[in-house]
């Protein structure tokens, strides 16, 4: 049987098998098994492949790790553990902001303390976009039947739709910038996600605590890894189940 997905990975990328054997030094033949009978290239191959392809070592070889070693790999995933969203250094908010070059994703229902904890969030989003990178913001349809869910598992009722509000009055000063693009979701907020390219925040969430004061994980992309892409598509299938809050400016 072939390996499709990494057939499909080549071909994106323009790669024939004998330009793909070039690049890891290997014999056509061994590349060409590779792809044509699925053999798992060794491990030093895999990596350089992965990298080449632009695809991560689980996906395109999903049986060739063993569960020992993903687990070894989720562990360099994590980055660090903040026992509460409060215990993040400030500036660590801003250096992944600034150091985005491709991905800027906030998930959240209103995650109102990041506008007020980095004033310069809005003029940093806008640089940011002007720079080609790709800005998505996520917040909680106020009118959802999940926000008012969990306004009062929180024991505030009402007020987490007015925190949509409130943010929205920050945001809306990005309406119209090229390259953002801000949808309502409706769906339960299991965690709240902050993405900068291959780097995540991840705001656990626990049943009648405010997200303030659950555990923050931080994670960072790995080649081999699933656990950072297990989040990254949450939030794209979030982004997916969401209506527009602004008219787009361009194909999201």
């Amino acid at each position: 049987m072939a390996n499709e997905r990494l057939r499909e990975a080549m071909l994106k990328v323009g790669l024939s098998t004998y330009e793909l054997a070039e690049r890891v030094d290997v014999n056509p033949k061994t590349a060409e098994r590779w792809v044509t009978l699925d053999r798992a290239p060794y491990p030093r191959h895999r990596h350089a492949i992965a990298a080449i392809v632009q695809e991560r070592e689980a996906y395109l070889w999903p049986k060739a790790v063993s569960s020992e070693r993903a687990t070894r790999i989720a562990e360099s995933e994590l980055v660090h553990v903040y026992p509460r969203r409060a215990a993040i250094p400030l500036d660590l908010w801003g250096r992944l902001i600034n150091q985005a070059t491709k991905e800027i994703g906030i998930l959240v229902y209103a995650g109102l303390f990041l506008p007020e904890q980095v004033p310069t969030i809005i003029r940093d989003l806008t640089t940011k976009a002007q720079a080609g990178v790709r800005v998505r913001l996520l917040l909680g349809d106020p009118e959802s039947e999940a926000v008012a869910a969990r306004g009062a598992e929180e024991g505030i009722g009402g007020a987490m739709a007015g925190k949509v509000h409130n943010v929205l009055a920050f945001y809306n000063q990005l309406r119209g910038v090229e390259g953002i693009f801000a949808r309502f979701h409706g769906t339960t907020l299991y965690n709240s996600i902050y993405r900068f390219d291959n780097e995540l925040l991840v705001n656990t969430h626990a049943y009648g605590f405010p997200a303030a004061h659950a555990p923050v994980l931080h994670l960072r992309r790995l080649s081999a890894g699933e656990l950072f892409d297990t989040y990254a598509d949450s939030f794209d299938r979030v982004w997916s189940s969401g209506h527009p809050i602004w008219a787009p400016t361009m194909a999201a």
